[in-house]
């Protein structure tokens, strides 16, 4: 692709598009010359997603904005319109409950509802829990007798001239039937949204005084009914947490990153009551490259958003003031934007991190459970590597090692793309020494393709061997697989940094399609071998410490020392106990039990503390 000429020295956005005119990738600039001309430049350093986008890219074309603020607006829109293959992929998060307040109608109503998209709807939410919002919805009806029917119904009545049981029982104006004014419904309207709005503490000052004015005009049906709008209310606040003091007016968003997904959880508190939570999934293509992660969540979760409170926190840090700059226009007066570092702001923001990690898990599990999903993932990955037909048991083998001290190798196994635990493997690396990552999985592999030869109850054939590393592990595949006659196996090797697999008869590696439920699938494998393989190296080296440690102690052989570590637990707890408590050990020596309260606790000891 050549360069264009003509660029322009404004703010703006620019468009890439691929051979067949469609748009890839979409990005902003505050000067549109300075930052096209950078994707032509020449350097060593520039990331594998601009190096690949420039390979499949065939042309540039821009848009001329009037500021950087209106530049990242516009950038959000083209992202969510052309949906580039290079840019995050932001999606709401619709399976949670919804408040809504039907603006359209005369007589507005309320109901809960999962698909926030209506316009003259305002929304509330979303909340955790439908059940706590079912219960909310309740005792605001009997609180202040807000319809809840639907419009067809709410128009039966009215030409029966009948209302429906909820008014009978308290828990509707009966509007349908002119029981009540169109001003007073109105302001019932008003408290409802303030209480949603988190403006708990004035609905209920003016429903008791209503009550203690109906009580002295001596007006006890009306002062009964306001008891029991302030009881329902009190009820329904509680459903609201409080977390900050009540003069808070803010919205905290947690963002977690795990590998190429990302997961935004934004928590809105009012008047120092969470009122609200609004979830964002994004899919981070070529790993987590993109610096402005945050920015474009913010302005993901913000852009067309009428109420934004005046101060936000978030736990990544913004690499400039554009997110702040275009959530102070949207709000229309200023708004900061902070990351917490102590106090119950960042109690706050840790819950919200949280829960933002508990949203990734949940969907990976979702997809995990999906038959269809995993089906496709392994077609997909079997067709891009070349495989006959796809791999239904994969074997995904990582070396873990200390400077080339207690080297392991771990073996995890995905059946139907599912982990299959039981059939989980660790060997320990005898023969190579040192740092040699090549030589501990030549040796790994060997012992494990001599099973499949043997035949035994461990001799399985895989469909797939994914082996973490570059082309050096996969040399080593390939020598171990010649020692054992296996060569039949299918091998790959799976490069860290780029997600990139080579393959023994292919010239260029293969790139798993972004987004791809394969590429998912290979992370996630990749992921669990190396969690095992690091667990069990730990395991290895504090049993290794131990025993080193406790070697020189004269009588304490290697029976004994696995007896006093299974007893004690820790190391910290060994070198706390007291001589007491050794000489309660009936299996113990006496003599044993002084010589190990003097190693931790004698005159040598202290001494060594004291230097």
């Amino acid at each position: 692709m050549e360069r264009p000429q003509g660029i322009p020295l404004s703010s703006g956005c620019y468009l890439f598009r691929s051979a067949d005119e469609k748009v890839i990738y979409v990005g902003k600039a505050k000067v549109l010359r300075q930052r096209l001309n950078s994707y032509f430049l020449v350097d060593a350093n520039r990331s594998d997603k601009t190096a690949m986008l420039m390979q499949d890219a065939c042309s540039v074309e821009w848009i001329v904005t009037a500021s950087e603020v209106d530049a990242l607006v516009l950038e959000n829109e083209l992202i969510k319109a052309h949906q580039p293959r290079y840019n995050l992929r932001l999606k709401d998060d619709k399976s949670y409950p919804y408040a809504a307040i039907d603006m359209r109608q005369d007589y507005p109503s309320l109901y809960t509802t999962r698909s926030p998209r209506s316009k003259g709807v305002r929304y509330y939410g979303p909340f955790a829990h439908v059940s706590s919002l079912r219960s909310v919805v309740g005792e605001l009806q009997s609180a202040f007798g807000i319809r809840s029917c639907t419009e067809s119904k709410f128009q039966m009545h009215k030409r029966l001239g009948r209302p429906c049981l909820l008014a009978d029982v308290g828990k509707c104006s009966a509007p349908c039937v002119d029981k009540i004014t169109r001003a007073d419904y109105d302001e019932i309207v008003s408290q409802v949204s303030d209480f949603f709005k988190g403006d708990v503490k004035k609905l209920l000052s003016d429903l008791e005084q209503s009550m203690v004015v109906a009580s002295r005009d001596q007006k006890f049906e009306s002062a009964a009914h306001y008891r029991d709008a302030i009881t329902a209310l009190t009820t329904a606040s509680v459903q609201q947490t409080v977390v900050l003091d009540e003069s808070s007016n803010i919205d905290c968003v947690g963002i977690a990153v795990d590998g190429f997904r990302s997961a935004a959880v934004a928590l809105q508190v009012r008047r120092g009551r969470v009122i609200g939570r609004q979830v964002l999934l994004a899919e981070i293509p070529f790993g987590n490259e993109d610096e402005s992660l945050a920015e474009r969540i913010l302005t993901n979760l913000y852009q067309g958003v009428a109420e934004i409170p005046p101060h936000i926190l978030c736990n990544m840090e913004v690499v400039n003031s554009l997110a702040q700059d275009f959530l102070s226009r949207q709000r229309g007066s200023a708004v900061t934007l902070t990351r917490p570092q102590r106090g119950r702001r960042f109690d706050l923001m840790s819950t919200a991190i949280e829960d933002a990690r508990n949203v990734l898990q949940r969907d990976g599990l979702r997809r995990q459970s999906d038959h269809n999903v995993r089906s496709r993932a392994l077609v997909e990955l079997g067709a891009a590597l070349g495989l006959v037909k796809p791999p239904f048991r994969i074997e995904c083998f990582d070396m873990s090692h200390l400077q080339g001290t207690n080297y392991v190798g771990s073996m995890v196994v995905f059946i139907d793309g599912i982990p299959a635990k039981r059939e989980y493997r660790h060997f320990k690396v005898k023969l190579s020494l040192g740092s040699d990552d090549a030589g501990a999985m030549r040796e790994v592999l060997h012992r494990r393709f001599l099973r499949v030869v043997e035949g035994n109850d461990r001799g399985i054939e895989p469909d797939l061997v994914i082996i973490d590393g570059g082309l050096p592990q996969l040399s080593a595949g390939l020598l171990a697989a010649s020692d054992t006659g296996t060569t039949h196996l299918e091998l790959t090797a799976l490069a860290k940094r780029e997600e990139l697999l080579f393959r023994p008869d292919l010239q260029e590696p293969v790139r798993l399609a972004p987004r791809s439920e394969a590429l998912y699938l290979v992370q996630r494998i990749r992921d669990e071998a190396h969690r095992f393989a690091i667990t069990f190296h730990r395991s290895l080296r504090t049993k290794s410490m131990v025993a080193d440690e406790l070697s020189v102690i004269s009588g304490l052989g290697q029976s004994r020392r696995e007896r006093l570590v299974e007893h004690f637990g820790t190391m910290a707890s060994i070198r706390g106990a007291t001589l007491d408590e050794f000489s309660a050990l009936t299996w113990l020596p006496r003599r044993v039990a002084q010589n190990l309260y003097d190693h931790f606790h004698g005159v040598q000891a202290t001494q060594l503390r004291k230097d």
